[in-house]
């Protein structure tokens, strides 16, 4: 018993540090328990093979990537993984499209989303041309003399469900509270029926010039 008190402590001390190293030596070599270090990495989604002449639209922008490092492996930085969705040899329609991942040799955890839902269509083009849409208080005494854009039309070009939702191309001019040439650089804007602008369209060019002679209505 004598000899088991003497110097306790440094013994339980010198008992513990040897486990510590048993264990270290024992798992820091096995492939199975280094590979358990996770790394979570935000990508991109990015869309490969889009036909010519089409437009793809879907609302997932990024994908969540889980990937296993080994231990002493430096880890997996996000420029090097890529989230694609592959639109080869697709036409227009809905579909669900996988997501592929284009990374380095790496075990991968998870993945989210496993797929992304889109719509690919065709791009149309149309020339229309511009109305002027007169704003403000229509009680102030004048009316229009003579008015004139220039260029009087414009190109259309969009997602073909998107041009079909295009009632007319027009440009708000305010309406003055006395006579006066308005003479002014307008943006044409692409509306419904309902007069709501049409989103996912271009206009070219972006601004028509706009001319309107304003007169009193009682000189007319």
């Amino acid at each position: 018993m004598q000899i088991i008190r003497k110097n306790f402590t440094l013994k339980i001390l010198a008992v513990a540090l040897a486990i510590v190293g048993w264990a270290y030596i024992r798992f820091a070599n096995n492939p199975v328990i280094a590979a358990h270090f996770n790394e979570q990495l935000t990508v991109p989604i990015t869309t490969v093979n889009v036909p010519l002449g089409y437009v793809v639209h879907y609302t997932e922008s990024s994908a969540t990537v889980t990937i296993a490092n080994k231990r002493g492996v430096p880890p997996v930085r996000a420029q090097d993984v890529k989230a694609v969705l592959d639109l080869a040899g697709r036409g227009a329609g809905v579909y669900n499209v996988p997501v592929e991942l284009v990374a380095p040799d790496v075990a991968i955890q998870s993945l989210s989303p496993a797929s992304v839902t889109l719509t690919l269509e065709k791009l149309a083009h149309q020339t229309a041309r511009v109305v002027l849409h007169y704003v403000g208080n229509l009680r102030t005494g004048v009316v229009v003399s003579q008015s004139s854009t220039s260029p009087q039309n414009v190109s259309v070009s969009g997602a073909s469900g998107a041009i079909s939702q295009i009632a007319e191309i027009r440009t708000d001019v305010p309406i003055p509270e006395a006579p006066h040439d308005f003479d002014e650089m307008l943006r044409p804007i692409p509306v419904d029926a309902g007069g709501h602008e049409v989103d996912g369209v271009q206009v070219a060019p972006d601004l028509v010039r706009v001319q309107v002679t304003f007169v009193s209505a009682t000189t007319r």
